[in-house]
């Protein structure tokens, strides 16, 4: 496939990869001078609107490769955009997508997940132990796979035990931010969410450049920015590898949103919540001259209507 012609046989070739890449941009106005480079990269510019596109196709591709998907309708767990991306792609393998997705979720996200023709089972966070208070979207899910009556019609790719969610980003994310900044990333800044981004750039980075310094992003305990998680609420995903993270930073909601208005009005970036908490650890860094700092922005303001018109309303900071 040609990508640089843009003829496509079908919208899954849209997302990126190491030769169709998502862009880096230059966070020239928010970043003080004197501070090295400071990047972001749009997630939000693959087809489905999110870095779960990336997670979604391995996911997929993985259950054909093993044969678990033949006949079998799909279940998964979702905070919105691996669903949304998961629902697209099930549509054009022609077949049935049940998502569960936690009741707080952006209503921006279920409206897309019933246009994509998804099953959406809204959950609240009651139904999972009190020590994962809000992994209850992932308890329904396993009902789904485990229930006597049910666990022989559906198959849950599982995007938080699952190494084809490492694998999507060791092969394609990792490589693109390597060659997009031509070997000379120093930082890379990531959220805490199902950990297969974090754990599969920070992994290939580590090999090729050891001294690369990976910084985590996690929300506050009771937070409200979709698609991070604080491990003190949240079961630990099992394909995090800690031993890549150099660093953990917590953010607050408040900076996190104060911080996606401020790319949308100074920069022109529509990033997401989670793109604000990111990009506000990254502006806390000590980041020297020389030094080329890579931050992801996972999805776009375009998700998040619902939650923005209460941030603008509000002066830039939400109502917690």
């Amino acid at each position: 496939m040609d990508v640089s012609r843009r003829v496509f046989d079908d919208v899954s070739q849209l997302i990126a990869s190491r030769e169709n890449p998502t862009p880096l941009v230059r966070l020239s106005r928010l970043n003080p001078p004197g501070r090295g480079e400071l990047f972001a990269k749009l997630e939000w510019m693959n087809p489905f609107g999110s870095i779960k596109d990336r997670t979604a196709k391995y996911l997929l591709d993985g259950l054909v490769r093993d044969g678990r998907l033949a006949g079998k309708k799909l279940v998964e767990p979702t905070s919105g955009n691996t669903g949304i991306a998961l629902a697209a792609l099930c549509n054009l393998a022609g077949t049935h997508c049940v998502i569960t997705i936690p009741s707080g979720a952006p209503e921006d996200k279920v409206t897309l997940l019933r246009l994509l023709g998804a099953e959406v089972w809204p959950t609240p966070d009651d139904l999972c132990p009190v020590n994962h208070p809000k992994d209850g979207a992932i308890a329904l899910a396993l009902s789904f796979i485990e229930g006597e009556s049910t666990r022989d019609q559906f198959v849950m790719p599982n995007q938080y035990e699952n190494p084809d969610n490492v694998r999507a980003h060791y092969e394609t994310t990792g490589p693109e931010i390597l060659d997009q900044t031509d070997g000379r990333i120093s930082h890379f800044f990531a959220g805490y969410g199902t950990c297969g981004t974090l754990t599969g750039i920070a992994k290939y980075l580590k090999e090729h450049k050891p001294d690369v310094q990976v910084i985590a992003i996690e929300p506050r305990r009771g937070h409200r920015l979709p698609g991070l998680k604080n491990f003190s609420e949240s079961k630990q995903p099992a394909i995090l590898d800690a031993s890549l993270i150099d660093a953990t930073v917590t953010v607050d909601d408040e900076p996190a949103y104060a911080t996606a208005v401020r790319l949308a009005r100074e920069e022109s970036l529509l990033g997401g919540p989670s793109t604000g908490a990111i990009v506000w650890a990254a502006l806390q860094a000590e980041l020297p001259q020389g030094a080329v700092a890579v931050c992801i922005s996972p999805d776009s303001a375009l998700k998040y209507g619902s939650f923005y018109a209460e941030v603008v309303a509000n002066d830039g900071q939400p109502q917690v």
